[in-house]
């Protein structure tokens, strides 16, 4: 029996596509490490409380989506994207913190008011004015240093 043109293309991509699918390789097969892992491994450069008082630590930072314009923090607080706030995972509320972006050295002084769920590669959630203070407010996310401020320096 004779196969229509229409029907011989149609095997023939089956073919071929089935070829290549046994042909796939990861592009990035020498990276085997989790990314929860590697994120892991980044903070822990700092080895000793003193020398990350003085270095901070690195992360990356997000700024707040505006839909959470006017809900509660988990301190209680009602989220306001001009006011210099932000949420941390392990941080106690009230903390002050400076902010650096590693990227133009902006800093920002923020107040941690809020908790936010411990990702994969973000580290702090910014309000929408210390983002633009520190100027990634048109990227989304920035590589920053952390650095907690004690109530003697300032």
């Amino acid at each position: 029996m004779r196969l229509t043109k229409y029907k011989e293309k149609l095997v023939f991509l089956i073919f071929i596509s089935a070829g290549l699918a046994g042909c796939y390789l990861p592009l990035r097969a020498e990276d085997s490490t989790p990314a929860t892992q590697r994120t892991t491994e980044a903070r822990q450069i700092m080895t000793s409380p003193q020398e990350e008082e003085q270095t901070g630590t690195l992360g990356i930072a997000r700024y707040y989506k505006k839909r959470f314009n006017g809900r509660r923090t988990s301190s209680g607080a009602v989220y306001n994207p001009r006011k210099l706030t932000a949420a941390h995972p392990t941080l106690p509320f009230g903390t002050r913190v400076k902010v650096v972006n590693l990227a133009n050295n902006r800093s920002v002084i923020v107040t941690i008011n809020d908790r936010c769920r411990e990702h994969e590669e973000s580290f702090i959630d910014l309000s929408r004015q210390a983002a633009r203070q520190l100027g990634f407010i048109l990227h989304g996310k920035a590589n920053v240093r952390i650095i907690p401020i004690e109530k003697d320096d300032l």
